[in-house]
């Protein structure tokens, strides 16, 4: 099966691609709505000595915050107003999505269409302001505590105006993450995170090639790394487009004179169903340590320095706990978002049937079984993915964007997006011949 890129490069042609108006306005809203993202991101908290915060940042940049950073395309290095970034939305959509899997009156409320949709979003959103609060607080409170007098003026009035600046500023990501999926293309959110990360590819590029003028790491070793990139990137786009599909059978159902139905359809199950959280949950656990004794200038307990201290890039603990994390997050993420026994329950109300497998409970353990196998394939393709660059990052100071995360979110936000385009053109031409078969109808 060919890929969306396959798809669209062999449909696509420049007289159709300037004759989608509408599709043109969506690139035009989606880049003019990424650029006032951009720019956000040079504009600076207030109340920050930004030079003894770049003194800090620089001593915590090994852990969650140099992860973060690279989401927000160096937002926290420059410590704007958009520093927490899309990422107190994303935790809520996943604490929502959690909460919907275990208390009923959500799930009743999930499977009420729109209008239930409608209020899980809302609550998503207060999620997203509770989590903002807390997160910008404890920012705060980590900055007046930092070495070096980073905060200007301490005190009440710096902790409340952060706090506000910052749940300001992640609301407004939410609302243009939420403004590009209705009226640009691609998944706003990911998009945001895409954008920030690949802002900072050509100076993380250039600090890479520095490292091999100086001597820092070997030109052998600096092309090997090139190629363990394009060879992942290729890697990635491979297992993407892996799915399992399971053949539904529909019984035939006679209504009059007429006999509908009979088709064979199939029921198609992604190897990768969790996405790119895993990687970012695992990688965000692992790396609190190692935040919080570099915000401490070293001066936290010692307990926490010792862990910080084992569990670092390069130390086996580190990575024997990332694989591990990887896979516990693979099997628990699926679990949330596809239901077996909820898939099972549909096919029987609207008649399908997998051949072989009886309707019911024993369609449910057959979605199960296969899922969990799936599952073991996608949890070992995400480690293969995150590991292979960590390993070759362990001894060198090559910067975070050259990780699996990173590659794994810049590639599958690309083909999503690269998809929505092909599927507005296509749209775009069945338009076209739709007006053609009616002009030709009235002329006939």
């Amino acid at each position: 099966m060919a890929s969306a890129a396959e798809q669209l490069a062999a449909n696509l042609n420049f007289g159709s691609f300037a004759k989608a108006t509408e599709l043109k306005k969506r690139l035009w809203f989606t880049l003019g709505a990424l650029i006032v993202f951009r720019l956000g991101t040079y504009v600076p908290l207030p109340g920050i000595n930004i030079q003894a915060f770049a003194d800090v940042f620089n001593q915590a940049k090994g852990g969650i915050l140099g992860m973060f950073n690279m989401f927000a395309g160096g937002a926290i290095e420059r410590m704007s107003i958009f520093a927490l970034n899309i990422m107190p939305y994303i935790s809520a959509s996943i604490i929502v999505q959690l909460l919907t899997a275990v208390i009923p009156s959500l799930e009743a409320m999930k499977k009420e269409g729109e209008a239930g949709r409608k209020k899980i979003n809302q609550y998503t959103r207060y999620g997203t302001v509770i989590l903002a609060i807390f997160q910008s607080y404890g920012l705060a409170v980590a900055l007046q505590g930092a070495k070096g007098g980073t905060v200007i003026d301490p005190g009440p009035f710096f902790i409340i105006s952060t706090v506000v600046t910052m749940v300001g500023g992640t609301m407004f990501l939410m609302w243009l993450g939420e403004q590009i999926t209705a009226r640009g293309v691609g998944n706003g959110t990911s998009l945001i995170i895409f954008t920030g990360i690949v802002a900072a590819l050509p100076k993380a590029l250039m600090q890479l090639l520095e490292l091999g003028r100086t001597g820092a790491i070997g030109f052998g070793l600096l092309g090997l790394l090139l190629l363990v990139a394009v060879g992942v990137i290729f890697f990635i786009v491979f297992m993407e487009r892996a799915q399992r599909r399971l053949i539904v059978q529909y019984p035939k159902r006679q209504v009059g004179n007429k006999v509908y139905g009979g088709e064979a359809s199939h029921l198609p199950l992604k190897l990768n169903t969790s996405g790119v959280i895993p990687p970012i949950f695992a990688s965000s656990l692992l790396l609190l340590p190692a935040t919080v004794t570099g915000f401490s200038g070293g001066s936290g307990p010692q307990i926490l320095q010792t862990v910080a201290r084992y569990i670092t890039h390069g130390q086996p603990l580190y990575i024997v706990l990332y694989m591990a994390l990887i896979v516990f997050f693979s099997f628990f993420y699926t679990a949330v978002v596809f239901n077996p026994t909820e898939t099972a329950e549909n096919l029987k109300k609207y008649g399908g049937f997998i051949p072989g497998i009886r309707p019911g409970k024993n369609t449910a353990d057959y979605l199960d079984f296969v899922l969990t196998r799936l599952t073991v394939l996608g949890a070992g393709y995400l480690v293969i993915v995150c590991l292979m660059p960590e390993l070759l990052m362990a001894k060198n100071a090559i910067p975070f964007y050259f990780g699996g995360t990173s590659l794994l979110i810049v590639v599958t936000v690309t083909m999503d997006t690269v998809a929505q385009i092909h599927s507005h053109l296509l749209a775009h031409q069945y338009e076209g011949l739709i007006k053609k078969a009616k002009l030709k109808g009235r002329r006939g």
